[in-house]
């Protein structure tokens, strides 16, 4: 699988970054909007509808049409894996249907002093098989301002 990695360090607390990202509203303030995303549903792990927090087992069912071009391609996130200690966190989404073959998103969080540092790696396949391996490399083209948007909003709304 290709892999593509990013970080940022947010002049703000730990405790709120962790919090922010926890959150379905997180993922939708950190969207850009040329990516055109609507949440449909959120599950929580025991199947409630809407959980505040989104644990290990969450379900986030949607769907992104960018740039407004060709029908909406639908999305379903997992969150596969979340812990939480002193000073530093993690979750992982996996993709559960969705216009990649394979996804896998691991964000981490570091606290650095009064500041946070946030690291987003994505681990994925593009689909149709080997000509989707070798071009996997150009999908960095979306990805990078994708992500820079992503921590310029972090930036932006939590600093």
């Amino acid at each position: 699988m290709s892999q593509y990695q990013r970080t940022v360090r947010v002049d703000a607390p730990f405790d709120e970054v962790w919090d922010f990202h926890s959150r379905v509203t997180g993922l939708e303030a950190l969207t850009p909007g040329w990516m055109n995303l609507e949440v449909e549903s959120v599950t929580g792990p025991d199947g409630d509808p809407d959980p505040g927090i989104l644990e290990t087992g969450s379900r986030i069912e949607s769907s992104v049409r960018p740039f407004g071009v060709g029908p909406r391609q639908e999305w379903t996130s997992v969150i596969a894996e979340r812990e939480e200690r002193d000073g530093s966190a993690m979750f992982r989404d996996t993709m559960d249907g969705g216009p990649f073959a394979e996804w896998e998103h691991t964000h981490k969080f570091f606290a650095d002093g009064d500041g946070t540092l946030v690291f987003d790696s994505v681990e994925y396949e593009l689909p149709l098989g080997q000509l989707g391996r070798a071009i996997s490399p150009l999908a960095v083209v979306g990805m990078e301002p994708m992500f820079r948007y992503r921590h310029g909003q972090t930036r932006k709304l939590l600093e």
